[in-house]
């Protein structure tokens, strides 16, 4: 465009920083805006909102609140409730509640209105945070005092958080409340209902919801497909996993090992990372690690990116069998940077290396998380004060209990039972 002298104005500059964004390449799109400037091209709020979310896309989200504060202090634009938004998201990733609840209130004092998009994130993260009570006061206010229509996206959020919690009455009303409203329940809805009866050991209950779908018209989508597979699987009945894969219209299964191959929803639904992590799961509780192995390396041939649950799977078996060298190498030559910024991998290799008389190693990954920024929580502390003890240094063992508890962390069971 440069060469042939088509003019490049702010349009432009948005989509090529959007497409860099997508792509986890940010610094890249922060190139772009420089690119901008120097053409007296000025930025508007959506490419910082773009911006920003590429940001919280790579889990950079100290880059994302020191820019966003840069923009409020010094003017250069005024923050939308997308803006708002996406801070909000980015800050739930770190779980950090009390800055998102600061934040909705400095978006009101400044004139932007909270939208159901907001609510619905914050209301989102307190549940995974187990603040039931607040996550609840907070769609209390947003209905009785602010006035915000509901939606279906607000009510899953709420039944998400409910499930987990085990909390299966106040699930119970708020599907009644919907039905009360002619609010219909999507395919997220009926997935998440499926999913928790399937983690309760419920996969009957599961099936009847995923009948009910098919009869209200509703396609079950791979994550309910997946779900009720994982309950066979956690239930260690592999052949019953097989024989609703046929039941429901699925492509023909011969043998057991040809259920990790040969996942095809009805109507073309291909093998994703979801399934393939439910079914490595399921190999691994039986004990075949060796088809597991092979299962993992043909997500990699099918060009899927393997997440950060495919990894805590494959490292957690790894370390079970005394292999941590083998789990670190996977850690540090397959790992991607978001699985390093993942809390609970650091907490499965270092409980590991602990376990398996490599504590050196346990505590240079305990340091590597804190300088890059991550917070140690409860399991991580209880795995370096095991380590500590089985090293015989009590003393620093203590020493590391006063600091858990300075965090705001108190000792729980698995502490206790450690220092017995």
């Amino acid at each position: 465009m440069n060469v042939v002298r088509v003019p490049v104005d702010v349009y432009t500059i948005n989509i090529v920083i959007k497409f860099c964004c997508q792509m986890h390449c940010t610094s890249e799109g922060f190139a772009v805006l420089g690119y901008g400037f120097r053409r007296a091209i000025l930025p508007d709020v959506c490419m910082f909102n773009t911006l920003l979310n590429g940001l919280v896309l790579e889990d950079r989200i100290l880059n994302e609140e020191k820019l966003f504060k840069k923009l409020i202090k010094e003017g250069v634009c005024e923050p939308n409730a997308i803006m708002y938004n996406t801070m909000i998201k980015g800050l739930c990733r770190f779980g950090n509640n009390d800055a998102n609840v600061a934040l909705l209130k400095l978006m009101e004092g400044r004139g932007c209105k909270p939208n159901v998009v907001t609510y619905s994130i914050i209301i989102d993260s307190l549940f995974k945070d187990k603040m039931v009570d607040d996550a609840l006061n907070l769609f209390q206010e947003m209905v009785f005092h602010k006035g915000i229509l509901l939606v279906v996206v607000t009510y899953t959020s709420l039944i998400h958080g409910l499930c987990n919690l085990c909390h299966w009455d106040d699930v119970s009303n708020f599907l009644k409340e919907m039905e009360d409203q002619s609010i219909s329940l999507d395919v997220w809805t009926y997935s998440i209902l499926v999913y928790a009866l399937c983690k309760e050991g419920k996969v009957e209950d599961a099936n009847c919801i995923i009948n009910l779908m098919i009869e209200r018209g509703i396609n079950p989508n791979i994550v309910a497909y997946s779900s009720l597979i994982d309950g066979y699987c956690l239930r260690g009945e592999m052949s019953k996993a097989k024989k609703f894969l046929i039941t429901w219209g699925l492509r023909g299964v011969s043998e057991a090992m040809d259920l990790f191959h040969e996942v095809t929803k009805k109507g073309g639904m291909q093998p994703n990372v979801i399934i393939y992590n439910t079914l490595l799961h399921g190999l691994f509780q039986v004990g075949r690690c060796e088809a597991a192995c092979k299962l993992f390396n043909e997500i990699q041939a099918r060009k899927l990116i393997p997440d950060e649950s495919t990894y805590r799977i494959v490292l957690k078996v790894l370390c079970n069998n005394k292999q941590v060298d083998e789990a670190l190498t996977l850690f540090h030559l397959k790992g991607a940077n978001k699985i390093k910024s993942d809390i609970a991998i650091y907490n499965i290799l270092i409980d590991g290396a602990s376990k398996n008389g490599k504590f050196d190693i346990s505590k240079i990954l305990f340091n590597q998380q804190i300088v890059k920024g991550l917070q140690p929580d409860i399991w991580t502390y209880n795995a370096m004060i095991g380590g500590y003890f089985r090293e015989g240094l009590v003393r620093e063992a203590k020493g590391l209990i006063l600091q858990m508890e300075g965090k705001g962390y108190p000792p729980d069971t698995v502490s206790y039972n450690i220092l017995l």
